[in-house]
């Protein structure tokens, strides 16, 4: 306290005084604020009482309790839309958990989870989709796999069966000439 006192009076005459003092004192309340914004690294919030129109894009978990119109983009984090939230929007995602409504395209690369009371107005696009008791859903789901593994099936079978259609078709020639 004294110190501050002592920073204060000086303040007006002498700047290099203040300077001094001043560096511890604003020193602190970063690291306290570094700490808060590390916190808030985990997961951000959008209050209930807020718009926005355009696009959303960030690199850290979010949680949307009110209006989002456009296109959110968070492709490596969670997107949490909560039970007030209202999204009229492309959604792209790690992992989409749906508490509000959505209207609109969903496409997770991990999963999309409706929840109870929760609501999607689209197509969902993802390899795991849960959606619970209670919950609405109107439009298409693709639960697509990894890009390599289908193609890598896709072909087997089908010289399979080429070669399974080659050997009958000689039988079957083999007895019609008979």
């Amino acid at each position: 306290m004294w110190k501050r006192d002592e920073s204060v009076k000086p303040a007006t005459p002498p700047a290099p005084a203040p300077a001094a003092p001043a560096a511890p004192a604003v020193s602190m309340p970063p690291a306290a604020s570094e700490r808060r914004h590390q916190h808030m690294g985990e997961n951000v919030n959008i209050g209930k009482s807020v718009i926005i129109k355009g696009e959303l894009s960030g690199s850290e978990d979010l949680t949307i309790e009110g209006h989002v119109e456009g296109r959110i983009e968070l492709k490596e984090n969670i997107l949490t839309i909560g039970p007030n939230g209202k999204i009229r929007a492309e959604v792209f995602a790690k992992s989409v958990i749906v508490l509000g409504e959505v209207t609109g395209n969903v496409t997770a690369s991990d999963k999309v989870d409706i929840r109870d009371n929760g609501s999607v107005d689209g197509d969902i696009t993802s390899p795991r989709v849960a959606i619970a008791e209670g919950a609405h859903f109107r439009g298409s789901v693709d639960m697509q796999r990894g890009g390599g593994k289908p193609a890598a099936k896709a072909p087997a079978p089908a010289p399979a069966t080429a070669a399974a259609s080659a050997a009958a078709a000689p039988a079957q020639g083999q007895k019609v000439g008979a």
